[in-house]
């Protein structure tokens, strides 16, 4: 038996400048749906609609025509406060350059989904600590990013993303801002997580780092150019697969009657 759906779009557009005369288009009527479990890496050329994509699933950006269902839920109907309270209940966030408030402690940025969602503070103090030390950042808790490494904030957002239990997590460039040792650290987390039933949703530019998912979806020009599953491959085939896509889309050469 199939997983639940656990996110799903119908028709999904996004028109920057809507109704003018500078009006585009980045994504087009896109329909796609994610299971309960999955990880799926996102993948396409600059400019393509990778991050466009990411964002009106994610409620950071609201789509200009369409739905986009969460957890058998239209956000797209929800109110700014709706969505703000749906969002720390169910989706978690890790980004490519961290986004941790500098003028906020290690502890202070892990909690806050938790704080915006008004938890009892001796209950956030404790899954903070729990999973700082899950991570081993615990003892960089009081710490302010600055202080910090990079391998040590990229923990401390894991820990934010998780904090809330959600999901859903939604990664864009997780590993654009790190080593390839730091890279491997991150990818293993994930994978982890992902093995423990959380939906992995992750936009990268690096075909090793989506050959850890499960499903491969290129965008290009707005539109779902290719999807790649990868059933019972191993990784490494996994990984020449999609840069074959890769390679190939970069160059215009797949069209639609393509045998591959």
């Amino acid at each position: 038996m199939d997983n639940p759906i656990v996110l799903e779009t119908k028709h999904l557009k996004k028109i920057y400048n809507y109704r003018t005369n500078n009006a585009f288009e980045a994504l087009h009527d896109i329909n796609i749906q994610v299971r309960e479990g999955e990880f799926v890496a996102v993948m396409g050329p600059s400019g393509s609609g990778k991050t466009t994509f990411i964002n009106n699933i994610s409620t950071i950006d609201e789509p200009t025509m369409g739905k986009v269902l969460i957890n058998g839920k239209d956000i797209t109907s929800m109110s700014t406060t709706e969505v703000c309270h749906f969002r720390y209940k169910n989706l978690g966030f890790i980004f490519q350059n961290f986004n941790l408030l500098e003028t906020h402690t290690i502890c202070e940025n892990i909690a806050m989904p938790l704080t915006m969602a008004e938890e009892k503070n001796n209950v956030i103090d404790q899954i903070v600590r729990l999973l700082a030390n899950q991570m081993n950042i615990g003892e960089i808790l009081d710490k302010f990013p600055s202080a910090c490494s990079t391998g040590q904030k990229q923990r401390a957002a894991i820990c934010r993303a998780l904090i809330n239990h959600p999901n859903i997590i939604m990664a864009d460039e997780p590993t654009g801002s790190l080593d390839s040792i730091n890279s491997s650290e991150m990818m293993k987390i994930m994978q982890r997580m992902n093995k423990e039933n959380v939906t992995i949703i992750m936009v990268t530019h690096d075909p090793l780092i989506a050959s850890y998912s499960h499903r491969l979806i290129y965008i290009k020009d707005g539109n779902i150019e290719k999807e790649l599953i990868r059933g019972d491959m191993k990784q490494h085939d996994y990984f020449l697969k999609i840069v074959e896509i890769s390679t190939e889309e970069s160059r215009g050469i797949i069209s639609d009657d393509d045998p591959s």
